[in-house]
């Protein structure tokens, strides 16, 4: 090869290894993703506003809940659209609290927890709410998806572990899905098993 081809090649190989790190570089930092989820500055209402309106528009008047920072712009909106925010002192207790009401209205309970242990702490009372066939809303903060498999505060994997205790387990990857994948989800209700009850029954 002459020498100038070489040099080509060479420059060439530099140039698309500088390219490559500057993807790296740039995925490492969050680039792409501030790219692709702008904030939309003339939005009049953020994501917990969006939340506390659908949950209104369907009726619900109790919100039961244990602070914390993923989901306290829910609280706060819920409050101020007249939705009466109940503290309890362990995220079980809200979820049994959101049962209770589902079984006793037949409207929709909900429970708003934090991510990681706060979605965890539900996991028995999401079972008996299961097995009781009631209509109930676990809404669940998470890590920022910028964050996600980075070490972030309470990141665990939440959807997967509720896939077999609940009817539906969605995720709300962005601010405009929160409206439809609400609806979705309260629109999900229990299915009665129709095969009567055989408890009991003699063997045979």
């Amino acid at each position: 090869m002459e020498p100038l081809s070489i040099l080509s090649c060479v420059l060439l190989g530099v140039a698309l290894l500088v390219a490559l790190g500057t993807l790296v570089v740039a995925q490492r930092l969050g680039l792409f993703y501030q790219l692709l989820h702008k904030v939309e500055p003339r939005s009049p209402r953020h994501g917990g506003e969006v939340v506390a309106q659908v949950l209104k528009s369907h009726g619900v008047r109790f919100l039961f809940t244990l602070p914390g920072g993923h989901i306290s712009p829910i609280l706060v909106a819920s409050e101020k659209l007249g939705i009466r925010v109940v503290d309890t002192r362990h995220e079980a207790t809200a979820l049994c609290a959101a049962d209770a009401v589902a079984r006793l209205t037949g409207t929709v309970g909900v429970a708003v927890v934090t991510a990681g242990p706060g979605v965890t702490n539900t996991v028995t009372a999401m079972k008996n709410a299961h097995l009781a066939e009631s209509p109930v809303l676990l809404l669940a903060g998470a890590a920022a998806s910028l964050q996600k498999g980075r070490g972030a505060l309470q990141d665990i994997e939440q959807v997967a572990l509720f896939r077999t205790l609940c009817k539906a387990t969605l995720s709300v990857p962005t601010l405009r899905d929160i409206v439809p994948t609400l609806r979705r989800a309260i629109a999900t209700r229990p299915v009665r098993d129709p095969r009567p009850c055989l408890r009991g029954a003699p063997h045979r």
